[in-house]
């Protein structure tokens, strides 16, 4: 599992111009089975992103085709988690 940080490297009225984009992407990845959870900041200074792909080779291709990477529009920050406890309620994640 993987944990993506987007960190906006742009103005909220440019990060705005791609959201409609970004929200296609992001609902392809998850119709795909990649990606379980997502969401902006509070402050809205960017996202997270809950990624059950393989490999951060794969992932990193995925974010590639993200408009905010494309666009340079925000700094995509991957960290490989491997959960080794959850509440009931998330004990699927102990297999990815």
């Amino acid at each position: 599992m993987f944990i993506v940080s987007l960190n906006y490297t742009s103005t909220l009225e440019e990060i705005d111009e791609y959201i409609a984009e970004h929200l296609i992407h992001l609902d392809k990845q998850y119709s795909l089975g990649n990606f379980i959870a997502s969401g902006r900041k509070e402050p809205r200074t960017g996202g997270f992103i809950l990624a059950t792909v393989a490999t951060k080779v794969e992932l990193e291709s995925i974010l590639a085709n993200d408009p905010f990477h494309r666009e340079k529009l925000a700094e995509f920050v991957v960290t490989e988690f491997i959960p080794t406890k959850t509440s009931p309620e998330l004990s699927f994640l102990l297999s990815t």
